[in-house]
């Protein structure tokens, strides 16, 4: 194991100048991943928790006063965040329709007034709550395409980098004449290692890439249902 480790480190220290560039942007690829993915993870485990912890107090509670302070204390939830959105929005409906009530007393049209103001002030929730769920979808996705940059082009780098330090090496043997096995070997196994790095920074990327997009999609499938049901009620509750 231990001459292993120190056979990889030899190669690399080796190695040219071209394939220890290549092998230090990988590096860079590899460690950035790696960050994203601990991040990320922690977000969206966050982010499950607590949405179903709210979603259930929710429909437990049955009272939009209640649930906003719930809401307002579970700050890693994109569902809670979309209901205070959506919350402040009712609250301006209902300050703004008992203004216009007011100034349209002793009015014949005050009924048609009030429906209409009624229908705008859904129509500004619904638009509000829109907004809240892109914006929590872009939260989301953020730095997560890096991952699919990661996996798709990381390969390709490692394969560049063993390319060139396979064209040095023969390169070498040219101007050395000798095309024994023992001379063409160590820069070949050099080269190598850059292809080796390549995949070692894609495969876990791609992983984590499908892994993260598969649970936003579900994330962002309950934020729809979730201001759905939140609609159905704010108009049940208003018509």
């Amino acid at each position: 194991m231990n001459s292993t480790n120190i056979d990889i480190f030899n190669m690399i220290m080796h190695a040219g100048p071209m394939v220890k560039f290549v092998l230090l942007l990988l590096l860079f690829f590899s460690i950035t991943s790696w960050a994203i993915m601990i991040m990320k993870y922690r977000y969206i485990k966050k982010a499950f928790a607590e949405s179903a912890e709210f979603i259930d107090f929710f429909w437990k509670s049955r009272n939009l006063s209640n649930a906003f302070s719930k809401a307002k204390q579970l700050h890693g939830s994109p569902v809670a965040r979309i209901f205070r959105v959506g919350y402040g929005e009712l609250k301006n409906l209902s300050r703004s329709g008992t203004s216009k009530k007011q100034e349209s007393i002793g009015s014949s049209e005050s009924e048609n007034i009030s429906l209409s103001a009624r229908f705008t002030g859904i129509d500004n929730v619904k638009r509000a709550l829109r907004r809240a769920i892109n914006t929590e979808t872009t939260r989301m996705i953020r730095m997560v395409p890096f991952l699919a940059t990661t996996g798709n082009t990381a390969p390709f780098i490692g394969l560049f980098g063993t390319v060139w330090g396979i064209m040095s090496s023969f390169h070498s043997i040219g101007l050395k004449g000798s095309a024994s096995l023992a001379a063409v070997a160590p820069g070949i196994s050099e080269a190598l290692v850059a292809t080796a790095a390549g995949l070692a920074a894609a495969i876990p990327a791609v992983i984590a890439f499908n892994h993260f997009m598969q649970k936003i999609r579900i994330i962002e499938s309950e934020l729809h249902n979730f201001s759905a049901d939140f609609l159905n009620i704010i108009e049940r509750d208003i018509m």
